[in-house]
């Protein structure tokens, strides 16, 4: 019997520790601002095209469905910069070990919740 078989690896049994997740977060996150990147191009050329154009951005940034997907976008911007200072710390030294990692991994979503309420009240 071949022993090089293939394993199967139930993910959903796995607990991925806090730091995998927030590290995993922090790639997503950077990859939905890559990706939002024309529409934020698009309504920046739409503000400055005309006063038309202006005046129609400022009717659909009051809109339901524009507002929540400016704010997804400026949430994915401040997770993503919170994060990225948590591994700019981690590679200068700080909060390498398993224990502050864990700390680490938590204060940034504790300060991303934050910033999340904040934003959501600064927008509406």
């Amino acid at each position: 019997m071949d022993k090089k078989r293939p394993v199967f690896l139930n993910l959903t049994k796995i607990r991925m520790p806090m730091a995998a997740i927030v590290s995993i977060l922090h790639r997503a996150s950077g990859f939905v601002l890559f990706l939002t990147i024309p529409y934020l191009l698009y309504l920046w050329l739409m503000s400055l095209s005309s006063a038309e154009g202006y005046d129609a951005l400022q009717t659909a940034l009051h809109g339901g469905v524009t507002q929540i997907l400016v704010y997804l976008v400026l949430l994915a911007l401040v997770y993503h910069w919170v994060a990225g200072i948590r591994h700019l710390l981690m590679d200068m030294g700080i909060g390498e070990e398993k224990v502050s990692g864990r700390r680490g991994a938590i204060l940034v979503l504790a300060v991303v919740v934050i910033l999340a309420l904040l934003l959501g009240v600064w927008l509406w």
